[in-house]
């Protein structure tokens, strides 16, 4: 324990990157909490990747007894109706999994305008757009989640809305905090005096500077879609037709898992397989923070 506190204080008393992206990739798995965020990522993107390949059964077929227990066919057993809980958990990673990317990446998007719009024009616009952004922090999470999510109805388009509009707006505040610190850099004002039109400061200086942010923001906003994929699942709410982490735990929970002794192999591992995904996300982006702003992480 002491020698993995000591890294990690030895990791953030190191210098600013000096050589971009590879210098931060190098820092990135310099730390044991980069390297075993990337590698749980990593094992679960290649699940996602090779499931329909590596899975031992077609996911939708019934290939068993129902509520076999595991068994070397069946490592995880099987479901009420005789399907291969391995082979649904397998085929599901890619659902869980895209729907997270997919829901952070429109999340980053829309909270990166907003916050670089409200944090470089300053004034009304900001004030507007920020009283929006609390509005959104103080509704209570769970029921507008519910309400949203109930609202655009079942499927992974609509999931992947009703997540985005859930999340946007942290990282919106987190970025125009950072755009407001580059608005005073002598260069944007140097840029202004000349005559450049906003959008072009906002484009040219104003944009990148906040992209490192949105990056290690994105890292933590898949980490949250993944949990509300698997929590809307879960209560019934996600995609019917597309086997997903949450789905499984949905189905054991309706089909009486709890209550007929099966939930060991039917219930733990979505559950592992959902804290591996959050627990690799927050140790990634740990570490992208630690590489990409090293000073910051000397203060905390």
């Amino acid at each position: 324990m002491a020698s993995s506190s000591t890294s990690v204080l030895t990791s953030r008393a190191k210098p600013p990157p000096a050589g971009g992206l590879k210098s931060a990739a190098s820092l990135l798995l310099s730390t044991w909490m980069g390297r075993t965020g990337v590698a749980l990522l990593l094992f679960l993107l290649f699940l996602a990747g090779a499931g329909p390949w590596i899975a031992p059964y077609d996911a939708a077929a019934q290939t068993g007894m129902p509520f076999s227990v595991p068994s070397a066919a069946h490592w995880l057993g099987t479901n009420d109706i005789g399907q291969d809980i391995l082979s649904e958990l397998i085929v599901g990673t890619r659902v869980s999994l895209s729907i997270g990317f997919t829901a952070a990446a429109l999340a980053i998007v829309i909270g990166t305008l907003v916050g670089v719009i409200a944090g470089f024009l300053g004034g009304r616009t900001d004030t507007t757009l920020m009283r929006l952004v609390d509005i959104v922090l103080v509704l209570p999470f769970i029921p507008l989640m519910i309400v949203l999510a109930a609202f655009f109805g079942a499927s992974s388009g609509n999931l992947i809305i009703a997540i985005s509009l859930l999340i946007w707006a942290r990282p919106a505040r987190v970025i125009r905090s950072s755009a407001l610190g580059i608005r005073n850099l002598t260069y944007v004002e140097g840029a202004q005096a000349l005559g450049a039109s906003n959008l072009h400061i906002l484009w040219k200086h104003v944009l990148p500077g906040v992209l490192p942010i949105a990056v290690s923001q994105f890292i933590l906003a898949a980490s949250s879609s993944i949990l509300i994929e698997a929590s809307l699942a879960f209560l019934g709410l996600g995609d019917p037709v597309r086997k997903s982490w949450g789905t499984v735990l949905y189905y054991a929970q309706i089909r009486g898992a709890f209550l007929n002794g099966s939930w060991p192999w039917w219930v733990v591992p979505p559950g592992v397989l959902i804290s591996m995904a959050v627990l690799g996300f927050a140790l990634t982006g740990r570490a992208i923070e630690t590489a990409l702003f090293p000073r910051l992480q000397q203060r905390s």
